[in-house]
């Protein structure tokens, strides 16, 4: 038997510690692979034994090394540092049922061992084996110690003792320890199991749920659950519980008759035996199904489609679809035939053989692009053509001819007749409304991005165009319609200077001015009713015959120029307004006297918008007066200037020049 042949190999492998050279007990192949894998197992085991028994007692795996056998040494290495692995995990306080993918003998040995670690020679050396008895007294007879009373379980003799099954003797003789069988491997979990170790054996635990319906039993199985014994079920009271695989059914406490079939909710439903059952009536008869049975009659006359019996009921004669009240063929004719009919369709139709009926020709769609200009539209038995807006169909009913829409005056303003359409369009100052594209709709030039530059001043849009107009004052409109220009009260004679008084023109007024030289100093010239830009009142130094104080007086001349500006609204470099030219060469020796000019603004220097400065021109030095910042009008001001001529000596004398300036209201 193979137990026998797996026996012998595991006695071959205790008593030899090898299986190169197992001697072969029987021919059979299965015998001699059954003999080489239970010693091959026996021996495994003792290597995984000694790996652990090193890892408990030394805590390293090094020795394993020396070992000669490389099988034997693999084997033992791997359950010592497995063995570690569950000592360390212990150590660590890491659950003992970790789930490293480890492999299934390696997670088993590191889960023993980190179990059990705190305990010494948890595994005793698996060469000593049970005895082949399998009731509770078997026992291992191992020990030399004298007996006395002094064994854990059982005394064999006067001197030997022995364990019960699932013990093993301790190396003391006497002493029982526990056999880990799920550590060996010895175990008869079956897949899908896990194996715990108890005290003297072991027992499987699935680690799969038996799932819905069935419950787990003492011996590991799966165990269907009585849902109908143990009440759990929800049939209603006319229902019976009957108990199923993993599940219930309920079954109607009252049954059907003969006839009937009983549906999930009780009812009775009627069987049709006619559809159920092959043939239940006797050949010449037909069956007709009836609550709870049936019943078999006479087959009568069956004619087809197209005739009807005749009035005796014997035979089958023609009908005469066409003289029926209803018109087969809907107004078209129609001539009758043998069990049937057919239509002469009128022009436009076809005749369907199927449904027996005339059926309108779309001409349309059998000749597209063919038939009209624009648009072809089916109509029973014909068809009509149509255009495109923007065209009317033509005389001969197929081709479209342009529609001119200006004549219907649709546009606001003017109107262009285009293909198929028309355009209006605006006269000047007018846009076109973008909904309707046919209104037009001034264009309110003042609001544009560019309105701020049309008119010098005020802009005033109307209907199709605009005007510009000027301030009140001192203004009028240019030529051109847009453009403000000054009016000049000087020159038209429309001011109010007296006599003695010159009128001055500023842009967008006038001024009268009268100038009165100093004492000690006279007018050079006379008083003119006008004064320009460019013109100049002087007063020059003349001093009484033995004046001291007006001769050393350093000033030589006072003069009185005029400027008028506007509000600048765009400032972007300085403006140079007033020129002071003098007679002082530039860069002129230190020996030949006046060799250098000084320029300074004494007064009126509003907003420090003005400053002077020197500069050179045609070889002399000429003082530039500019304004450095917009000033906002009106406003006016008195530039009160200063020219000192150097020479060796020191100062010569200065000359005054006060500037009227007028800033204008105005930007024009």
């Amino acid at each position: 038997a193979v137990d026998d042949c797996c026996k012998n190999g595991q006695k071959h492998a205790n008593d030899n510690n090898d299986c190169a050279s197992l001697p072969l007990i029987s021919s059979s192949m299965t015998c001699r692979i059954a003999q080489e894998q239970c010693c091959v197992s026996v021996l495994e085991d003792n290597m995984c034994s000694t790996g652990i028994n090193v890892a408990k007692d030394q805590g390293v795996c090094d020795s394993l090394l020396a070992g000669t056998c490389e099988t034997k040494t693999t084997k033992a290495q791997m359950c010592c540092d497995c063995c570690l692995l569950g000592k360390e995990a212990q150590g660590l306080n890491i659950p003992c049922d970790h789930n490293l993918s480890v492999g299934y003998q390696c997670s088993l040995v590191s889960r023993a061992c980190c179990m059990d670690g705190a305990s010494d020679n948890q595994t005793a050396a698996l060469g000593q084996s049970e005895l082949p008895n399998q009731d509770s007294s078997s026992v291992v007879a191992v020990g030399v110690d004298p007996c006395k009373g002094k064994c854990d379980h059982v005394c064999v003799g006067s001197d030997s003792c022995a364990c019960m099954k699932g013990y093993r003797l301790k190396p003391d003789g006497r002493s029982c320890e526990d056999i880990n069988e799920c550590l060996l491997g010895s175990s008869n979990c079956r897949g899908g199991e896990r194996c715990i170790n108890t005290e003297g054996s072991f027992r499987c635990m699935r680690e799969v749920s038996c799932g819905t319906g069935y419950e787990l039993t003492e011996n590991n199985d799966c165990k269907d659950i009585d849902e109908c014994e143990t009440g759990i079920h929800n049939c209603g009271e006319q229902f019976t519980c009957q108990n199923t695989q993993g599940s219930f059914r309920c079954a109607p406490k009252n049954t059907c008759g003969s006839g009937f079939i009983q549906d999930a909710l009780g009812s009775c439903i009627d069987i049709n035996e006619c559809v159920s059952q092959s043939s239940p009536c006797h050949r010449g008869q037909i069956c007709v199904n009836t609550v709870g049975s049936f019943i078999c009659q006479r087959n009568s006359v069956n004619c087809g489609r197209g005739y009807h019996l005749n009035e005796e009921g014997t035979r089958c004669v023609d009908i005469d679809e066409c003289k029926g009240a209803e018109q087969v063929c809907s107004g078209h004719a129609c001539i009758n035939q043998l069990g049937s009919y057919r239509c002469e369709c009128e022009t436009g139709y076809n005749f369907n053989s199927i449904t027996r009926l005339c059926e309108d020709i779309n001409e349309c769609r059998h000749y597209p692009g063919r038939l009209c200009g624009h648009k072809c539209d089916n109509t029973p038995g014909s068809y009509k053509c149509s255009c495109t807006t923007g065209f009317q169909l033509a005389r001969d009913g197929r081709n479209c001819d342009d529609v001119n829409e200006c004549e219907s005056n649709p546009c606001s303003q003017e109107c262009a007749n285009v293909y198929g359409s028309y355009q209006c369009y605006c006269r000047r100052g007018y846009q076109l409304n973008d909904i309707d594209a046919m209104t037009c709709e001034d264009i309110d030039e003042c609001a544009l991005p560019t309105g701020g530059h049309i008119c010098s001043y005020r802009c005033h849009n109307t209907p199709g165009s605009f005007h510009c107009s000027c301030p009140a004052n001192g203004y009028t409109l240019a030529v051109n319609g847009r453009s403000c220009q000054d009016v000049d009260e000087c020159v038209t004679g429309i001011h109010t200077c007296t006599e003695n008084e010159s009128c001055f023109n500023i842009q967008g007024g006038y001024r009268c001015l009268s100038f009165d030289c100093p004492n000690n100093y006279r007018r050079v010239g006379q008083t003119t009713p006008t004064l320009e830009r460019s013109d100049t009142v002087r007063c020059i130094k003349s001093c009484q015959p033995n004046d001291i104080a007006c001769v050393l007086d350093p000033t030589l001349s006072v003069a009185h120029t005029f400027f008028s500006l506007p509000t600048l609204r765009e400032f972007t470099r300085p403006e140079e307004i007033v020129f002071l030219r003098t007679t002082v060469p530039a860069y002129g020796s230190y020996h030949l006297g006046t060799y250098d000019v000084k320029f300074e603004i004494l007064e009126g220097n509003i907003e420090n918008a003005f400053d002077i400065i020197k500069r050179v021109e045609n070889g002399v030095y000429v003082g530039v007066v500019r304004l450095v910042k917009p000033l906002t009008g009106p406003r006016e001001t008195i530039l009160k200037l200063s020219m000192r001529n150097l020479t060796t000596q020191g100062e010569s004398g200065q000359s005054i020049i006060n500037v009227h300036i007028f800033v204008s209201e105005f930007w024009f």
